[in-house]
């Protein structure tokens, strides 16, 4: 779909329909690498194509693709599932009690931190970033979008996103190599050692 035809969804249900058939796998790709609920996983992509007919009518085709655009409007709806969901967590834990654990359901605790411990090191080392060189880093490595849509997606300019992206690589690298010395991790080169 070309941009013009974007304001065109807003209206037109043949629009959105082909709008829809051309992104929605990539839209679901990019809410399954943030949430871990099937459930969630479809209500937010559902969101997310309720937020592209409700902001169509605003799109600019002169501050990036429809690409850019969508994924910026994935951006937002799922961080602002993210406030809701702290939110929840937050009243839950002021108002629920501890639950014991079992000894089986300690075991299958530690599995599960044993088969995530690579992944949850390269996410610490993701999370120790500022907002901007994150952001970047996910568009680019786990979104698989260009510097340039990912610039488009934060409002930035493409520039700038390939400074706060090496900045963002370097830095992840060095948290690693402190913790885990000389050794490189498969999954830090795969991660960080995306097509710019």
């Amino acid at each position: 779909m070309t941009p013009e035809h974007i304001p065109r969804i807003a209206h037109d249900p043949a629009a959105l329909e082909a709008f829809y058939a051309e992104h929605v796998e990539a839209v679901q790709r990019f809410v399954a690498r943030r949430v871990v609920d099937p459930s969630l996983a479809a209500d937010l992509t559902a969101e997310i194509f309720l937020a592209v007919i409700d902001s169509a009518a605003t799109y600019d085709p002169s501050r990036g693709t429809p690409v850019a655009w969508l994924y910026g409007v994935a951006r937002i709806t799922v961080s602002a599932e993210r406030r809701r969901a702290a939110r929840e967590r937050s009243a839950n834990a002021r108002i629920s009690g501890r639950r014991l654990l079992e000894s089986d359901d300690y075991e299958r605790m530690q599995e599960r931190i044993d088969a995530a411990a690579q992944s949850r090191v390269l996410l610490a080392a993701i999370d120790r970033l500022g907002d901007g060189e994150r952001a970047v880093l996910e568009l680019v490595a786990l979104d698989d979008l260009s510097v340039a849509e990912a610039a488009a997606v934060l409002g930035i300019r493409p520039v700038a996103a390939r400074v706060r992206l090496h900045r963002a690589r370097r830095a992840v690298r060095e948290h690693l190599s402190t913790i885990a010395g000389d050794e490189e991790s498969p999954v830090l080169t795969q991660s960080l050692e995306v097509a710019s």
